[in-house]
């Protein structure tokens, strides 16, 4: 009977996790074309227009924010919980735990990397390759390439995560894989991360496609090819100048 109720609970819990999953990737996708609107609008000179939005984009940080409480506080509800004598009153634990979160969070939407990725994109619109007012180079580098993915490349296969044709990501460590490299590996009887001192261990049903990876990995891609399409203009410049 207990273990039973557990089950119901864990299943329960990874529900709301997936539908707030799904929420929260729905918002990285708003941001994304957000972004982009603006630089259009700022191409155009509609500079009002573009503050309009970054108001907009403020409210979706707030909401995004939330969200991470959220997912946090289930997380936290599911792993305390221990069946009792009594009924248990999930939602209030659930509440209680996201206010308790909410209340240690003492982040500014303002100076969200949402925000700043915002400003940044609008800037370079006009000033590419120039600092933002009150930021140096470094800064500027460090924004630019930040990735929210915890691994790059494939441990098993060496292959760019934006490049694998099946990737899943470990619910446990966050580690991204082929799928079909990290399955022939757990079928070989090795059931620990392949990432180096990584300690967690793996099962295949913890292995998946979860809502946000396919929004990280193309996020990442198109950071990518931001990147090289700078880096490309940058050494045309510089051979011209040499010329």
């Amino acid at each position: 009977m207990a273990s039973t109720t557990a089950g119901r609970i864990r299943n329960a819990a990874l529900t709301l996790n997936n539908e707030n999953q799904s929420l929260i990737a729905d918002m990285r996708k708003a941001f994304a074309s957000m972004k982009e609107i603006a630089r259009d609008l700022e191409r155009d000179d509609q500079s009002l227009m573009v503050k309009e939005l970054e108001n907009g984009l403020a409210e979706l940080v707030e909401t995004y924010e939330d969200c991470q409480h959220q997912t946090s506080a289930i997380h936290s509800v599911t792993n305390a919980y221990q069946l009792g004598p009594q009924l248990t009153d999930f939602k209030k634990l659930l509440d209680d735990e996201f206010a308790k979160r909410k209340a240690s969070s003492s982040s500014d939407p303002q100076n969200h990397p949402f925000m700043r990725q915002f400003r940044e994109a609008v800037w370079n619109v006009h000033h590419q390759g120039q600092p933002m007012p009150g930021d140096d180079d470094e800064d500027i580098i460090m924004t630019s390439t930040q990735s929210v993915l915890l691994n790059v490349t494939c441990p098993l296969t060496g292959r760019p995560v934006i490049e694998l044709q099946e990737p899943v990501r470990s619910m446990d460590c966050k580690h991204i894989y082929e799928k079909k490299a990290i399955m022939q590996h757990m079928n070989s009887r090795h059931f620990e991360c392949p990432v180096a001192a990584c300690p967690k261990v793996l099962a295949p049903d913890r292995l998946v496609c979860d809502p946000l990876l396919m929004v990280d990995i193309d996020e990442m891609r198109k950071t990518t090819q931001q990147t090289t399409r700078h880096t490309e203009i940058e050494d045309f410049t510089a051979f011209s100048e040499d010329d």
